[in-house]
């Protein structure tokens, strides 16, 4: 009996018989043989069909295959070292599962636009494809880094009754007689988590309103946020850089493929991978600004052209720590030594991909963040839950959150967010 495999096994049956059921990308070929780029959604593979190796009706189906055309194909896999991947399948039979006639995606270049508008058959593509596997082996690598460093997961609500960031650019919604919020972050039910478990996490979509066009911005992105009870600001920087090591390790060693086929040059993930990160003050990473002949004043914050300079001034993921506490949330605990500042950091990628990491230390004293609220003309009754973590049981914890979009960004070497994403939602995209 033929066995049914996926192409990303078949590397371990050279010489084998094999039913791979998939779409037909590309038919090319002379009189007498038929060449099939064959796709089944695990990876991509060239078909060989000779008129004498398939019964002639299959042959002169396969002769008018069209773009995107479902089939099933019986055949061997043997050693072919000028393919892409070591082998080829030699069919022996095609069966025809459903014909396509006018797929809108044709070979030749389409504009960014045009292909957005078919994002729901872009992805089939080879690059689109490898973009979301590497994705993936990114996903996977998160929970692995947090499953194995004693961390349990804890899913923290999209629908919220109060902002998080400190920013009035929300999406509100009808809740029965009250007004919600689509969550910004999960990071404040992450502080109540790890009052319970010690070490939590949550993983989900959040999402921001502001119109921002940038090539860093989606309106709903994915964020994986890690909070630890007992941890000041120097755990949560090693937590940090462990998950990113972990992340450029994984892909690494798992995606080659792919990164191949993105053309991405590897040495910055290899230096990331296995080199401690640089570490540098807010105040130093200002002189690396305005060194550069950018006008920049302390106790601004940063934008991206300004990450782009401090990030583009290591071969390696850079932390950047003590920022003002006037342009920080509430929730930051500020430096014994120096009030004006925060005992936050962010992590900024290399190669000028900006911040993919943002947390610190929160306030763990009831008065201070009681003051902090008000202070930024916040409600301390819209908090009163988020307040109890410090009326019982209060200890120094910290936690950070990764932007998952903007990771997949950095390790694809992608020009713009948008491709990070199966459906990418934009300030002027809601479809596909």
């Amino acid at each position: 009996m033929l066995q049914k495999l996926y192409i990303r096994h078949l590397k371990n049956f050279i010489g084998q018989d094999v039913v791979l059921s998939g779409w037909a990308t590309r038919v090319r070929g002379s009189g007498k043989v038929c060449f099939i780029q064959f796709r089944d959604g695990t990876g991509f593979v060239q078909v060989v069909a000779g008129v004498t190796d398939v019964p002639a009706e299959d042959f002169e189906m396969i002769k008018h295959l069209t773009q995107e055309s479902s089939i099933r194909v019986h055949g061997k896999v043997v050693e072919s070292p000028k393919a892409p991947a070591g082998f080829e399948i030699v069919a022996s039979h095609v069966e025809l599962v459903s014909k396509t006639e006018n797929y809108p995606i044709s070979p030749k270049e389409h504009g960014t636009d045009f292909l957005m508008d078919w994002r729901h058959l872009w992805i089939r593509s080879p690059r689109e494809h490898a973009i979301l596997t590497i994705r993936h082996s990114i996903v996977q690598a998160i929970r692995e880094y947090f499953d194995s460093h004693d961390f349990t997961l804890v899913d923290a609500p999209i629908f919220t009754p109060n902002e998080c960031e400190g920013s009035s650019t929300l999406f509100a919604t009808p809740y029965f007689d009250e007004t919600a919020y689509l969550s910004q972050s999960g990071q404040l039910y992450m502080e109540a988590a790890c009052a319970a478990f010690g070490r939590a996490y949550c993983f989900g979509p959040t999402f921001r309103a502001e119109n921002s066009n940038t090539r860093r911005h989606l309106t709903e992105f994915w964020m994986v946020e890690p909070e630890v009870a007992y941890m000041d600001l120097d755990g949560d920087i090693e937590l940090a850089e462990g998950l990113v090591q972990a992340i450029a390790k994984r892909v690494l060693t798992h995606n080659a493929a792919e990164l191949k086929l993105l053309e991405r040059d590897t040495k910055a993930l290899e230096i990331t991978a296995n080199e401690p990160f640089a570490r540098v003050s807010y105040t130093d990473a200002v002189k690396i600004i305005q060194d550069s002949g950018a006008e920049f004043t302390w106790g601004d914050d940063f934008g991206g052209p300004d990450e782009t300079i401090v990030g583009s001034h290591f071969n390696r993921p850079v932390v950047v720590y003590d920022y003002p506490a006037e342009i920080k949330p509430f929730y930051m605990k500020k430096s014994a030594e120096n009030p004006k500042v925060v005992r936050n950091m962010d992590i900024l990628a290399p190669e000028g991909f900006g911040e993919i990491i943002g947390g610190g230390q929160r306030e763990e004293d009831l008065t201070v963040l009681e003051d902090a609220i008000k202070k930024q003309g916040l409600s301390p009754e819209v908090y009163s839950w988020y307040l109890d973590v410090r009326r019982y049981g209060s200890v120094p914890h910290a936690g950070f959150g990764l932007g998952l979009e903007r990771t997949v960004a950095w390790i694809c070497n992608l020009p713009h967010v948008r491709e990070t994403g199966a459906f990418p939602r934009l300030p002027h995209r809601l479809k596909p």
